[in-house]
């Protein structure tokens, strides 16, 4: 049967999620047939088997850390990194701002936030405390050309943030929100560039599509779907862009080493732009006390990422480091050449994430598993396959990583130690950038595009305040 819907939401993250909500606040759920489509589980049915294997088991049809309601960002960590209220600008997060203005963006991410401490987030925010120390690691990270962005962070917790978006999955649902769950969008349906609907078939399975209509459709997608973004424009030449494609590391080292930043800012957001090349490295996803782990996409592709519990810790700091890239003539395929280096690294770790000592790497040598297991810095990832990512990662990329590591090691004294460990390989798909206006209509007529897969953001709190957005620009068009 096919059927006729006001709005469908393609993508239960934080966008699509945030525009459901805000749909309800509207009162738009009372007069409007909504549907949020997912292609993975419940939040409540997301689960991640390795604890218990021991390995990655490759769950199918899609990996519970990447897909399902809330999405990936909020399965990993669950930071929410807020703007400084007294800035007039916006560090980190995404570019919303260049379509609203900052101060338009702040408030609805500060909006977003109290949907977040209304539904049980923590209330303590780090980073507004110790603005003297935090200064004395600014200006130490100056002086050796790196910049500190101190954004204020609300830590929910990875378990936390189960517990916080099953009680908005349950919200929506009582307020007549329509969720499809483990239902993939197999196409778009345009016809002379107008959006009639999407075809939509079971997770896992190929079958013929079944049509849900609608005049509107918000793709609200994440990191995940980029891959399929890209597809569904070069299908129905929906304008885009190559965007900058992120490639890097996850980094691990003491919590002892990490102390002052770790207490003082809970995440550091350091930047560098670095000779030889002096492309843009920063931080990303910084980890207290946390444990690095593998995410799934498509086709087995494993990468890396990081957790961090409220309660559960161990002794050791992950965080990202990653190196900008902006492919653009004649090649303009950044999410194709990102995802050839995690299936170079995959292969030389028959399937696992790759992890080496930063010791070896400036020896010119690979790690052995019995030097792993006699390293002073003991794995979190018990499933990494000790190697060489540098076969793996360009020469360039590997250059920006390493110069960044010896740069910060002057602002925090032991941050290059030998020790330390480079798991591979960590990669943002979010560089296909659609065209959009302010609107955040893109060039075919009834589609819109929000959140991290369309590369309008970058994290949590900004892609929940572009679902807020989105929803009173719908209210508008009926």
């Amino acid at each position: 049967m096919n059927e006729k819907y006001d709005v469908i939401i393609v993508g239960a993250g934080p966008s699509g999620v945030f525009t459901a909500y805000e749909l309800i606040q509207l009162g738009l759920n009372k007069e409007k047939k909504i549907l949020l489509i997912e292609q993975g589980k419940s939040v409540k049915k997301r689960y991640c088997p390795v604890e218990k294997t021991g390995k990655c088991v490759k769950c199918k049809p899609y990996c519970s850390i990447t897909s399902g309601f809330s999405g990936a960002g909020a399965f990993s960590d669950g930071k929410l990194t807020l703007p400084n209220k007294n800035d007039d600008h916006i560090e980190v997060g995404g570019s919303l701002q260049e379509y609203l203005g900052v101060e338009t963006t702040k408030e609805l991410m500060f909006y977003a936030d109290e949907i977040y401490l209304k539904f049980g987030a923590d209330t303590k925010v780090e980073g507004l405390e110790n603005l003297d120390k935090i200064k004395e690691i600014a200006d130490r990270a100056k002086e050796n050309g790196v910049l500190l962005c101190n954004c204020p962070i609300r830590h929910l917790g990875t378990e936390k943030s189960h517990e916080l978006y099953g009680k908005i999955e349950d919200y929506l649902l009582e307020n007549n929100i329509e969720i499809m769950f483990e239902t993939n969008v197999k196409d778009l349906i345009i016809e002379n560039n107008i959006v009639k609907g999407v075809t939509i078939e079971k997770s896992g399975h190929s079958e013929e599509g079944q049509n849900l209509y609608t005049d509107k459709v918000v793709l609200g997608i994440g990191r995940k779907g980029a891959k399929w973004l890209a597809e569904m424009c070069s299908k129905h030449n929906i304008e885009n862009s190559a965007g900058v494609v992120d490639i890097g590391v996850r980094y691990e080292l003491p919590d002892e080493v990490m102390k002052d930043v770790n207490k003082y800012m809970y995440e550091g957001k350091f930047v560098g732009y670095l000779p030889p090349y002096n492309d843009k490295v920063r931080t990303f996803c910084q980890n207290p006390s946390g444990f690095v782990a593998n995410e799934v996409y498509d086709n087995n592709l494993t990468l890396v990422n990081g957790h961090s519990y409220k309660d559960k810790k161990s002794t050791n700091t992950n965080l990202a480091l990653l190196a900008s890239h902006h492919f653009n003539n004649p090649f303009k395929e950044p999410i194709k050449y990102g995802m050839n280096i995690a299936e170079n690294a995959n292969q030389l770790g028959k399937g696992n994430v790759l992890v080496q000592r930063l010791g070896d790497i400036l020896e010119g040598k690979r790690t052995w598993q019995e030097e792993l297991e006699n390293n002073s810095v003991v794995p979190t990832l018990k499933t990494a396959i000790a190697g060489d990512i540098t076969y793996a990662i360009g020469y360039r990329t590997m250059v920006d990583i390493l110069e960044f590591i010896k740069a910060m090691d002057k602002v925090i004294p032991g941050f290059a130690h030998p020790d330390n460990l480079l798991y591979a390989a960590e990669i943002k798909f979010y560089s296909n950038q659609l065209v959009i206006d302010n609107d955040f209509k893109t060039s075919v007529e009834g589609l819109y595009s929000i959140g991290d897969g369309g590369g309008l953001t970058r994290g949590l709190i900004m892609a929940s305040a572009s679902g807020v957005q989105m929803a009173r620009v719908l209210k508008e068009t009926f």
